[in-house]
């Protein structure tokens, strides 16, 4: 498989080589003691009239591509010494990049899973264990930013809507000192063009589109910059979105355990007869349900006070909702899906940030500040978990004649659960810094950073008809809740010192004091029955449907016991609102409060460069990352600790006339890593394991001449464990096989061996505009879905049914005309509808119905702009 893979890929790029596409991170040296030009009339957004910009079309660098902010200061990409690729303004309309899914396929170091509430969980360089994007689990490993404000969030990357962007920079290996934690493996920076008080100019740009085996989709975007003064400007954007479904819900049915079957000599239950309840999806049958609509704007206001002193407000908002259900079931067919209840997920977000920019003698001062606010709302069928609930209990009878799920009368219920959650998430972060001269041969950038985040997490798993009784107190019909508050905030103070020994020698040194305190408050589980009794006979009745130990059974009383051991006490008082009982957190000054994961710490990044002249830089680096730890929510599993991982990179930025080659090659050394898991009663479970080693190589080729625009770029990934990983509290890295959840040498999960992308762009005079012909090929192996490899809840390999995320080579083509004020462009992106796989994942911690999430198939449109 892996080498038809490979020669597709290259077959692939021959192809498109032979038809044309654009760079990637191209970048010639430029003199970075000057800033861009500024833009003249009826410019666009990359500061050339649209007249420039097809006339430079191929013969050119992008401007918004040379110049990066990588390191907080604006400089040169080719003498910058440390990996990173930048996508810029004409790129990312070349490649029409709407969104994450879209970047990131440009972006080889870069992986990303999909959580089980349907987030992008983000990933570099291997550094991915699986199983992440819980709103109660890990931290992000890669800090995603949007201007000089992070907004990086739990659950799910932020999918920012991709529109009159200046350029995307993607920082691979630990950006620890400068952009702390969650930057620990990388970071993603998404940058804004800004208000521009030069002319007043816009853009409006519209795309109708036809999925394979779906519907239709399309979008509108418009962007308009306005003087107002000659001091002042504003910038406006606006889009509208929607993408096709193009999966299926369709029929499927299930019957219940009945009857109970008896052993012939013990007499005891040893199976059932499947004549139970039934239940079917009729009344939801559809085709094309997961269409997507997104909307919003951003609005941006710069402000010279003086020649020193710049202020910029900026404010964001994207609204979004998912129809139906994202992924399908291999067992039913391509692209089908069978689910019982209307399906939906919304989300939204309006971020407000202010940056201030100025200068105190020779000095550059920044700040920048910003406060977001997400709240998301969904409703998701869970069948999958009562339909393996049945499985699993089988041999007892199934649920029927083993648990309790019933009516207020006693009579048996449809068991089918469905989730209705909401979250809502809030961040504030605040930084200020200070730059020395940058033409000086020591140079300095120092700093402090303070942020909070905040997420209110509600989760109700409802069976209808359940009795109030077997439900969580206070909550009829709910079988499982989690309702709780998260708090994460961390303090830091930074800086980096640059020297250059000789104009041809620099050395960095930069540090981070980091501190974080961590905390997780309120509730999660099952109820507890009025009438169930810990000390009687054969406990009965049950203490809920389930019969589950986790809930109101463990929750606080005034002594501080959990309550199934102290069950006449009095429950503590002083949790979150709504909740019965509080059964995460801890008893303090007799009243329920948080739990708390704290710590402190330091890291460094240290960095020699050698540039012999000024087409060639060779650097090494060793750095450090790191990602807090937390509060796991289950009563009786520990709290997790921070892992860190050490990074040893040695790389190179050469350009010879129109060809660039830049590459890194790095070894990276990741400590006592997080990963989580599905554990008891499908609840997910944060460990600490052992360590990884990760040895990797990235590069990125591009040349550029008379129309032609080249490229190729690629990243090489080995990633696996070093040392058991046992499932007791054992230290011993060599714990006996019958404890080993993963074996020493296991390669880690999600991140394919080999990721790599070709572009190739030619245009041509044609009339009063020039033509345009683009190939894209990008292929990424295969890669394994789950780090562990024992026994699961289900009695199996989770590997076994999980299966693997399958490699593919999707192929992208583009034909357009630019002229004067105008363009339009003809496109079919996945041309052979080759199915992508992104995730594949499983509802529960014995479910074992595979469902499988895949890129966009085979889409065809036209897509049509207009400049003024």
């Amino acid at each position: 498989m892996k080498t038809s893979g490979l020669k597709s890929f290259g077959l692939g790029l021959l192809a498109s080589t032979a038809i044309g596409s654009p760079a990637f991170a191209q970048a010639q040296p430029a003199d970075t003691t000057q800033s861009p030009a500024p833009a003249t009339n009826a410019t666009n957004v990359t500061g050339e009239t649209p007249q420039e910009q097809t006339a430079r079309d191929g013969e050119v660098q992008d401007s918004t591509e040379i110049v990066i902010t990588a390191q907080k200061r604006e400089e040169n990409l080719q003498d910058v010494p440390i990996s990173v690729q930048a996508i810029g303004t004409r790129r990312l309309d070349q490649l029409n990049i709407a969104d994450f899914a879209d970047y990131t396929k440009q972006l080889p170091s870069v992986s990303y899973n999909t959580s089980q509430s349907g987030g992008a969980v983000v990933y570099m360089r291997g550094v991915a264990t699986g199983g992440d994007g819980n709103h109660s689990g890990s931290l992000p490993s890669v800090g995603v930013y949007l201007d000089e404000q992070p907004v990086t969030t739990i659950g799910g990357a932020l999918d920012v809507h991709i529109y009159d962007i200046a350029r995307i920079e993607s920082l691979a290996g630990p950006q620890g000192t400068l952009y702390g934690a969650s930057s620990e493996a990388g970071t993603i920076r998404i940058i804004t063009n800004k208000p521009d008080a030069t002319a007043l100019y816009g853009r409006v740009d519209g795309e109708l589109n036809t999925v394979a085996h779906g519907g239709q989709g399309g979008s509108v975007e418009g962007m308009i910059n306005v003087p107002i003064t000659p001091k002042v400007a504003f910038r406006g954007v606006a889009f509208y979105q929607r993408d096709a479904g193009y999966i299926d819900n369709v029929a499927v049915s299930h019957t219940y355990c009945g009857d109970p079957t008896f052993d012939p000599v013990s007499g005891d239950i040893n199976g059932c007869v499947h004549n139970g309840i039934s239940v079917n999806n009729s009344g939801f049958l559809k085709k094309d349900i997961n269409s997507k609509k997104t909307y919003g704007g951003r609005a941006a206001l710069k402000i010279d006070l003086d020649e020193n002193w710049t202020v910029t407000p900026t404010i964001m908002h994207q609204n979004s909702k998912l129809n139906g259900f994202y992924a399908y079931d291999p067992t039913l067919g391509d692209l089908n899906v069978g689910r019982y209840r209307k399906e939906f997920a919304k989300d939204k977000f309006t971020q407000a940030a202010l940056t201030v920019e100025g200068k105190i003698a020779n000095f550059d001062l920044t700040y920048a500040g910003a406060y977001m606010d997400r709240p998301t709302s969904s409703v998701f069928d869970y069948t999958d978990y009562s339909e393996a609930l049945d499985v699993y209990y089988e041999s007892y009878g199934g649920i029927a004649n083993y648990l309790y799920f019933q009516d207020s009368a006693g009579n048996l219920i449809d068991p089918a659960q469905y989730i209705i959650g909401t979250e809502h998430f809030k961040k504030m972060s605040h930084e200020v810094r200070i730059a020395s001269p940058q033409e000086n041969p020591f140079r300095v950038i120092a700093g402090a950073f303070y942020q909070v985040q905040k997420n209110h997490i509600y989760q109700n798993y409802l069976v209808d008809g359940l009795d109030p009784d077997l439900s969580v107190n206070g909550w009829p019909e709910t079988l499982w809740l989690t309702l709780e508050d998260r708090k994460d905030k961390d303090w830091a103070l930074f800086g980096e010192a640059e020297f250059d020994v000789t104009p041809q020698i620099t050395l960095t040194a930069g540090g981070r004091l980091f501190k974080f305190d961590n905390s997780l408050f309120g509730f999660a589980g099952f109820g507890k029955s009025p009438l169930f009794d810990e000390d009687q006979p054969n406990n009965f009745p049950p203490p809920n449907a389930a019969y589950g130990s986790s809930g109101v059974r463990r929750c606080l009383t005034v002594n501080g016991l959990q309550l199934l051991e102290d069950e006449d006490s009095a429950l503590a008082s002083g949790g979150i609102d709504d909740i019965p009982c509080t059964n995460v957190g801890l008893l303090k000054n007799g009243k329920a409060a948080p739990l708390h994961r704290k710590g402190s710490g330091f890291l460094h990044r240290l960095n020699a460069q050698y540039k012999p002249n000024d087409d060639v830089m060779i650097y090494a680096t060793w750095s450090r990352g790191f990602r807090p730890g937390g509060i796991n929510r289950q009563p009786t599993e520990p709290p997790y600790d921070p892992d860190y991982l050490t990074n040893y990179e040695v790389g190179w930025k050469t350009s010879f006339g129109p060809l660039i080659w830049n590459g890194a090659i790095y070894f990276q050394k990741w400590k006592k890593f997080q990963f989580s898991f599905l554990g008891a009663n499908s609840l997910t479970v944060i460990h600490n394991g052992r360590d990884a080693e990760i040895n990797g190589l990235e590069t990125d080729l591009s040349y550029v001449r008379g129309g032609l625009t080249l490229n190729a770029s690629a990243a090489y990934t080995d990633a696996r464990t070093k040392g058991n990983i046992c499932n007791i509290s054992d230290d011993d890295a060599n714990c006996s096989a019958s404890f080993i959840v993963t074996r020493s040498g296991t390669r880690m999960p999600i991140t394919p061996k080999l990721k790599a992308t070709g572009t190739a762009r030619y245009a041509w005079p044609m009339g009063p505009g020039k033509m345009h012909v683009q190939g894209s090929v990008s292929y990424k192996g295969s890669a394994p879905v789950d780090l562990r490899q024992d026994i699961d809840d289900a009695g199996l390999n989770p590997n076994s049914y999980l299966g693997r995320l399958r490699s593919s080579t999707l192929v992208d083509t583009f034909l357009g005309y630019d002229w004067q004020n105008y363009s339009v462009e003809l496109f079919a992106t996945n041309l052979f509808d080759k199915r992508d796989d992104v995730a594949r994942f499983v509802a529960c911690s014995f479910c074992t119905q595979t469902r499988v999430i895949s890129g966009r198939p085979r889409t065809i449109g036209i897509r049509m702009g207009t400049r003024f």
